[in-house]
């Protein structure tokens, strides 16, 4: 996907992310992520807005502290959610092709980088938002998106040495994409993963389905579609996956 398009995505669902919230109000659980309420989903989402936009429009060249959470509630909080999302969404849309700051996954470049991981980041969190509303109302995915939140996910979070995805043998891991035609080879051992887009050689464990819905069993918010061979591949994700 071009940056642009990613910058688009985010901007859609941060919208989507606040409708949502106000929607359920402060008090409602968070069903996606156990122990949150909405005001703690607008919190985190919104520093994390916040932090993002620092690096383009202030050029770090180091990872910078992630800084306080807001003591806000309410339409005070929603407003300043609302306030962090836009002039993110504005920074990305004005910052040169050239920008120069730090990133944490690779990419093409890091406005490239902070488009993609924003806009991931926020439509994660939409669907947690989602899930706290009274009615059953839900936002689709493309295909195409969905698609390009795996390949961040496995060959971007879980290609680095925090990644505890490990297994004492090594074992592999199939994700496969239905509606894309795309396919991920996860090769698990005692290191971090090392994954491939392909479906080369044998597996001992597949997880497919249409993007959207392996998109969001991979980050742990929905269950696996369809799983075939060993089990216990797919519960070591869900156990250790969760990115630190």
């Amino acid at each position: 996907m071009k940056t642009a398009e990613h910058v688009q995505v985010l901007d859609r669902e941060g919208r989507l992310l606040a409708h949502a919230a106000e929607d359920a109000g402060p008090d409602a659980a968070v069903s996606t992520c156990p122990g949150w309420q909405v005001r703690d989903l607008l919190r985190h989402t919104g520093a994390v807005h916040r932090w993002a936009t620092s690096y383009v429009v202030e050029r770090h060249a180091a990872r910078r502290p992630f800084g306080e959470l807001p003591d806000l509630d309410g339409k005070a909080l929603l407003d300043w959610y609302r306030a962090g999302h836009a002039t993110l969404v504005d920074a990305l849309d004005s910052a040169p092709a050239d920008l120069d700051c730090w990133a944490f996954l690779p990419a093409p470049s890091p406005l490239a980088f902070w488009a993609r991981r924003q806009a991931h980041e926020t439509t994660v969190h939409r669907v947690d938002a989602e899930s706290a509303r009274p009615s059953s109302g839900h936002v689709a995915i493309s295909p195409g998106f969905a698609a390009d939140g795996v390949d961040e996910l496995l060959r971007g979070f879980h290609a680095r040495e925090r990644s505890r995805v490990r297994t004492e043998k090594p074992a592999v891991l199939r994700v496969r994409t239905t509606d894309t035609g795309d396919a991920w080879t996860v090769r698990l051992s005692p290191g971090a993963p090392v994954t491939t887009r392909d479906a080369d050689g044998e597996a001992d464990c597949e997880v497919s389905g249409p993007a959207a819905r392996v998109y969001l069993s991979l980050w742990n918010r929905l269950p696996v579609p369809r799983l075939t061979g060993d089990p216990g591949l797919a519960r070591l994700w869900r156990e250790t996956s969760a990115v630190l």
